[in-house]
């Protein structure tokens, strides 16, 4: 058996999360391949995959980013990305999910603070790499 330094375990949240978001990120693509195809524009359907594609992106991300710091890497920086890949996640992705969802337009400024979340997060991760 491998011995696991209980340090290791500090982003053991982005695994779980980084799981969850991936188990919903294909709900919510069958949801719109099936759920919402005769119920809302083409035009929608494509940004309410966008949404999924995105989640299920970021979701890998923090699969793989809690592993990081098995491998060398500062947890201070892996666990700021993965913190700003989550909030990311949450604004970019759940601001397109209910853009669609409610028609309420208002949600497309939000998504842009989503995506810049998500730029952060990668560039984190270029911090962690550096600074190994």
């Amino acid at each position: 058996m491998i011995a696991v330094d209980p340090r290791s375990q500090l982003l053991r949240w982005a695994l779980v999360v980084g799981a969850a978001a991936g188990l919903l990120a294909v709900m919510a693509g069958a949801f719109g391949a099936h759920g919402l195809r005769q119920v809302v524009s083409e035009r929608s359907l494509e940004v309410f995959q966008t949404a999924a594609r995105y989640q299920m992106y970021h979701a890998l991300a923090l699969v793989v980013g809690s592993l990081l710091p098995v491998v060398g890497l500062r947890r201070k920086w892996v666990s700021l990305a993965c913190g700003f890949w989550l909030v990311g996640m949450l604004i970019f992705s759940g601001s397109l999910y209910l853009l669609v969802l409610t028609g309420i337009h208002w949600l497309g400024a939000v998504t842009p603070v989503g995506g810049v979340c998500l730029l952060l997060g990668w560039a984190a991760l270029i911090g962690a790499a550096l600074k190994q």
